[in-house]
């Protein structure tokens, strides 16, 4: 797992700027179909090459009644506290990340959300994930409803046949990628709406 993060981090750093800025709005035009009928988002702050930008954030606000973002407190392997977006209030948290101002909310706030946005290094069409490794949506994601569309936001490159999978592992029912929108991933994967 190590080799393939360092591949995918590498190849996401090489990105040219235009690129990364014509994925990110692409994603942005796709968040209709990734809240659809959602009230409440989990999203996240895009951080170094991640596919998205805060833009995002903005156009979920437009489309949900609650946007919530990841608070980072404790050490690695630990659960995600929780804190409500409000555009223009993000404030500098651990490891570089910008994250919502107090008050902040337990992990098991993420039980009340529709839809949560996953950050990823790669998804495979199983649903398997590959994040960085601090394990924190490890530890998040079994507190989510069952219904909840897990999705994972990756270049559509990243959108890989199989992945190495773990016990622990969390299946992503989604991928929300710039070129066909939101995926399907699991036994019938297709772009989402066909």
């Amino acid at each position: 797992k190590a080799q393939r993060r360092a591949e995918l981090l590498a190849g996401r750093r090489a990105l040219p700027d235009s690129v990364r800025r014509a994925e990110a709005d692409q994603l942005c035009e796709h968040l209709g179909a990734a809240a659809a009928g959602a009230t409440t988002v989990c999203a996240y702050v895009p951080f170094g090459a991640e596919p998205g930008s805060p833009a995002m954030l903005d156009r979920l606000q437009e489309l949900c009644d609650v946007v919530l973002l990841p608070v980072v407190r404790s050490g690695p392997g630990q659960a995600l506290l929780w804190g409500r977006y409000l555009p223009g209030a993000l404030v500098p948290g651990r490891f570089g990340l910008q994250e919502p101002a107090r008050p902040w909310l337990p992990p098991d706030t993420v039980a009340g959300a529709d839809a949560i946005l996953v950050p990823a290094l790669a998804v495979d069409r199983a649903g398997t994930r590959l994040g960085r490794g601090g394990g924190f949506y490890d530890r998040t994601l079994p507190l989510c409803r069952p219904d909840a569309r897990l999705i994972a936001v990756v270049r559509d490159c990243e959108v890989l046949d199989a992945l190495p999978a773990e016990p622990h592992d969390v299946p992503m029912t989604h991928a929300l990628t710039p070129g066909s929108g939101l995926v399907s991933l699991g036994n019938a994967w297709m772009p989402a709406g066909t």
